[in-house]
């Protein structure tokens, strides 16, 4: 099939995937399965060539970045297990300190969430949220947000957070993530600030009636509460360290440098090698070594990779056949017209991913199906290289941050441990997230126009 039917075939099937798991809760994998079978069959493939463009897709998307989101979710276990993660969070509000609470919050958040998920960041840091709202005698509704959207920029913008790592392996952008890495933050930022902007001018006239509990709240106690926690060094390197490897690894390359140690930090910057020396070093972290930390605690890692391999893997599939239609013919003919290459590209990701997180709710999988869905675009209309693509991982990224509400697991988790009414909730988190994701787009889009 070709044409308006074949683009037809495959808006039908994406719909399905958006309508599967937003209405009758789906899971994302199954869903993407489905829809990719179904696209393969009815636009007229061989059947054996449905099968083996699921598989390969499959395979060659894990084969490639499969390993890298599971090491990169067994350091963050391993973070928040040992306390690593209250320990970074203590270093930053020392250095941003206390006359800025909701800046330190923000931080503290954007810090935790690159290998933390934001839920469990959120909740790992909620007593200090509280005690230190407490302390400086702001609202507590002001700190919640600073924390939510403080986590929540990372958690979708920057690696090795699973989800901008899996986008980049859907777009070919694996190679690149030093580049993705960098970009990551420099977008961040501004969405990071907005949040904080956002906490100040909203959080202060949000109420929560928590008096009851302000005597669990002291902060010396909720702080000496953590008990013995790594130093900051050993705290921060499992992050640090593979970032540093992974970023000098792209100077290399970029410079063209010869010469057997840089062969040999090349090796070691690749992202498997370099998030494998960060499970490594966040061993350190392990207050003993025995059946519970060394077995248990990176089960949980593996455990929770899990699902984000399977939507990942699926994601390939997915991609993999709607490129072996006849679709990069008609997209060939699309990418004559110079509007489709230039600023206004980049809006187009940001739109698929918003639509796909504010109708099923997870941030993750809003990421991997929106850069599934892209990627046979980007080689037909020259977008190729580590800042074009780069700059494609950060519009899904914007677009998966439209926006958080009830049908997002993050929105209630701020929700209940912050005391906030639904209402409260609304106008904090959902809010906070709409203008987090505007800003992010419009620095990406300022970037794009200017860089590519």
């Amino acid at each position: 099939m070709e044409g308006f039917g074949l683009v037809l075939i495959i808006v039908l099937g994406v719909l399905f995937v958006i309508f599967a798991t937003a209405k009758f809760n789906l899971h994302p994998f199954l869903s993407l399965l489905i829809s990719a079978f179904a696209i393969g069959i009815l636009s007229g493939m061989p059947l054996n060539e449905v099968v083996e463009a699921v598989n390969g897709g499959f395979g060659g998307l894990m084969g490639g970045i499969g390993l890298v989101i599971v090491f990169g979710t067994i350091i963050g276990v391993i973070l928040e297990n040992s306390g690593a993660a209250l320990r970074m969070a203590e270093v930053v509000l020392r250095i941003v300190g206390e006359k800025r609470p909701q800046l330190a919050m923000s931080a503290i958040g954007s810090i935790v969430s690159i290998p933390v998920f934001c839920d469990s960041g959120y909740v790992i840091l909620s007593s200090l949220k509280k005690a230190l709202a407490n302390k400086t005698k702001v609202t507590v509704a002001s700190m919640a947000i600073a924390l939510s959207t403080g986590l929540f920029a990372t958690h979708t913008l920057v690696p090795p957070t699973p989800g901008p790592i899996a986008a980049a392996g859907n777009i070919g952008a694996q190679n690149y993530l030093g580049t993705v890495i960098l970009f990551g933050i420099i977008v961040a930022v501004p969405a990071i600030l907005m949040g904080y902007i956002w906490a100040i001018k909203a959080g202060q006239n949000i109420h929560i009636s928590n008096k009851e509990d302000d005597h669990l709240y002291d902060y010396d106690e909720v702080v000496s509460s953590f008990g013995d926690m790594p130093s900051a060094t050993k705290s921060f390197a499992p992050i640090l360290v593979p970032i540093l490897l992974i970023a000098f690894s792209s100077i290399i390359t970029f410079a063209g440098w010869e010469g057997a140690i840089f062969s040999f930090f090349l090796f070691l910057g690749s992202p498997v090698v370099a998030l494998l020396v960060g499970v490594l070093i966040a061993f350190t972290l392990l207050p003993k070594y025995d059946e519970e930390t060394l077995t248990k605690w990176v089960g949980i890692g593996i455990k929770e990779s899990a699902p984000i391999l399977l939507i990942t893997g699926a994601g390939g599939a997915f991609g993999s056949v709607i490129s072996s239609t006849s679709i990069a013919d008609l997209i060939k003919g699309i990418a004559g017209n110079e509007v489709a290459i230039g600023a206004v590209f980049i809006f187009i990701p940001f739109i698929i991913a918003a639509a796909l997180k504010s109708a099923q709710g997870s941030s993750t999988a809003a990421i991997v199906i929106t850069s599934t869905l892209i990627a046979p675009l980007l080689p037909q209309i020259g977008i190729e290289g580590a800042v074009p693509l780069s700059l494609v991982v950060m519009a899904v990224g914007a677009g998966a941050m439209v926006v958080s509400h009830v049908n997002d697991s993050y929105f209630w988790v701020v929700k209940e441990f912050s005391g906030m009414s639904i209402t409260q909730a609304y106008k904090a988190q959902t809010m906070g997230t709409l203008l987090q994701g505007l800003t992010a787009i419009v620095v990406t889009s300022i970037l794009w126009f200017i860089l590519v």
